[in-house]
Order: C-alpha cells, then sequence, then structure tokens
C-alpha cells in the first residue's frame, strides 16, 4: 500500500506543500530542516499530515504530526494531535527552557522535556507516514490537555 503525507515548513509550502512518500522523502524533510538557515528565522519545524486518513467535513486535516530539529544541539522533538488528545515527545531536558522552533514565519514554544535524539525524530517520522498518520509508538508522549 502506498502512504502519502504532505509537509509544510518553509513558507513556499503554504501554497503547495511537499509530498512526502518513502522514509527516503522523511530523511529529505528533516535533512532540510537541518540546513542552518541564512536568514532572521531559522524555520526548522514542519507540519505533517497523512494524506491517508479522513478530513473533516469542512476539508482540514483531522489531526497535526509536527517535526522539529536543532541542529546546533542536535536534538529534536515530535508533537501530535487529534481528537484523542494533544501530545509533545517525552525526553530529558537538553538544558534549554522552553526550547523554540520556527515553521513558516511562526514560532512555536515546547517544554524542556520534550527534545530527543533527532535519531528518534527521524524514527517517530517514519512510523507515522508508514502507519497512514498513527500517533507514533517509538516515543513516551507528555499529554499536554492534562499539563500542569
Amino acid at each position: 500500500m502506498a502512504v502519502r503525507a504532505e509537509a509544510q515548513y518553509r513558507r513556499e509550502h503554504g501554497e503547495e506543500p511537499r509530498i512526502i512518500d518513502s522514509a527516503q522523502g522523511v530523511d529529505s524533510v528533516i535533512d532540510d530542516l537541518l540546513v542552518p538557515a541564512t536568514g532572521v528565522l531559522k524555520e526548522n519545524l514542519a507540519s505533517v499530515y497523512s494524506l491517508e486518513r479522513e478530513r473533516l467535513p469542512f476539508g482540514t486535516p483531522d489531526h497535526e504530526f509536527m517535526i522539529g530539529v536543532d541542529w546546533e544541539l542536535e536534538v529534536g522533538l515530535v508533537a501530535f494531535s487529534d481528537a484523542s488528545g494533544n501530545f509533545v515527545s517525552r525526553g530529558s531536558s537538553s538544558g534549554r527552557v522552553d526550547p523554540v522552533y520556527f515553521q513558516q514565519g511562526h514560532l512555536t514554544e515546547f517544554s524542556a522535556y520534550s527534545e530527543i535524539p533527532i535519531s528518534l525524530v527521524r524514527r517517530a517520522a517514519k512510523e507515522f507516514l508508514i502507519s497512514g498518520g498513527k500517533r507514533p509508538t517509538c516515543v513516551q508522549w507528555q499529554n499536554l490537555d492534562t499539563w500542569g
């Protein structure tokens, strides 16, 4: 079965998302995110939507999977949201308080315990693609709906 997802992480992807249809495609997106940006913002966070899942009645995806990487610290994170809740990876603290990731000119803050090794980010992203858009089981998750 062919599985596909679309990724948005650069400004131009707002109009034309990048299509991912293989493990190599996942690696290519993460490699793009790892390239140090020359602009003001790093754009090191991607939103990924499985094309195998149902869409909501008004046409938007019923889920979001996020991939973030920090090339300097060699860490990253994954986040997942759908009707079951909002989750972010659980790792050990990278030493940063509220790490910030950038996507299409916007910043998103995450908890200090959300960062994991980039190799695990890659594994989780591939599992998301291959599973047809399910929350990966290869990482530990923090449920943000019960955070506090």
